[in-house]
């Protein structure tokens, strides 16, 4: 782990309207921007997605070349051989992201929110990136979220989880099954494989939605993640 500390994530913020108990990390999908996602989804619902008690974070990725792109520069959270599930992970730019991403949760604990009161998750890469965040270094988070997302067949996460012995995150997924990008099948075998190695976990179909978000299901999420980060957490030391 030789290398210079990343630069810290720039990041849209939305925060809560009354006390701050407990945070929410969104990755935006490959190319997107903290603020695009943000955008994207107050589209969707008229209005940010915002809680009375929940910080909501939207970082960007730092700007890479990218294969899929021939080498084009992108915002996206790691590189990719292919957008395939069934080629080897770029495991190299994925664990760098992990180190970046663990200093944006590292400042939530600085602030004074436990670790079991913080989610991530995203849309599409941001949900894989999530998955290895969670599954492979930080187990005590309070929960995760997929939405029309993958792992790679071979992925570093199920073989962290092959070792695992301790309660994992609840995994909540939503899947178009018309997404032609990450194809539903995809979805579902990365939600398989996850139950089967000991992840709670709950898929959520969506006919006829393609690669995209819809209204329905950000009111579904929004819904777990209260469940997940209920308004006030009893005082336990």
């Amino acid at each position: 782990l030789g290398m210079a500390a990343p630069a810290a994530l720039q990041r849209s913020v939305v925060s809560p309207a009354g006390r701050h108990t407990a945070s929410l990390i969104f990755l935006h999908g490959s190319g997107d921007t903290g603020q695009g996602a943000r955008a994207w989804i107050k589209q969707i619902l008229n209005q940010d997605m915002a809680f009375q008690h929940i910080k909501v974070i939207y970082p960007t990725a730092p700007a890479r070349p990218y294969t899929p792109m021939k080498g084009a520069f992108s915002t996206v959270w790691f590189d990719r051989y292919k957008i395939s599930n069934d080629c080897p992970e770029h495991i190299e730019s994925i664990d760098s992201m992990c180190r970046g991403l663990t200093d944006l949760i590292n400042d939530e604990i600085k602030n004074g929110i436990a670790k079991n009161r913080i989610l991530i998750g995203g849309f599409s890469m941001g949900g894989g990136m999530a998955m290895h965040l969670a599954y492979r270094f930080h187990q005590d988070l309070a929960g995760v979220f997929a939405l029309s997302s993958f792992l790679n067949k071979d992925s570093a996460v199920y073989q962290a989880l092959k070792r695992n012995e301790s309660v994992l995150p609840e995994l909540f997924q939503c899947h178009g099954t018309a997404d032609e990008l990450v194809l539903y099948s995809w979805g579902e075998e990365t939600n398989q494989m996850l139950k089967s190695l000991g992840v709670s976990t709950s898929l959520h179909t969506f006919p006829n939605l393609n690669h995209e978000l819809s209204r329905t299901e950000i009111e579904k999420l929004k819904t777990w993640i209260v469940k997940k980060l209920p308004v006030e957490a009893a005082k336990t030391n």
